[in-house]
């Protein structure tokens, strides 16, 4: 499955917890990627100083559902159920 295009919900729900160009500390869960674009574009999808975490999520079709609504509520709750 491919990423649905201008979703993003992926890049706010969920933390990270390593350095990110722009982002020293990471990224909270819930706060939006300084590199998502205004229509919910990864600007560094393709590039090699994307977090490990960006590049091994892979998308499903119970993970992003139908709407960013419904991806956001699964990768919520996904985050709540794996934080430490």
């Amino acid at each position: 499955m491919n990423c649905r295009i201008g979703c993003g919900a992926c890049c706010i729900a969920l933390s990270i917890s390593s350095p990110i160009s722009g982002m020293p500390n990471g990224k909270p869960a819930g706060i939006r990627c300084i590199h998502l674009t205004i229509d919910n574009r990864c600007l560094i999808h393709s590039k090699h100083e994307k977090p490990v975490v960006c590049s091994n999520l892979r998308p499903t079709i119970e993970m992003c559902g139908q709407t960013f609504e419904e991806a956001y509520t699964y990768l919520e709750h996904l985050e709540l159920y794996t934080a430490p």
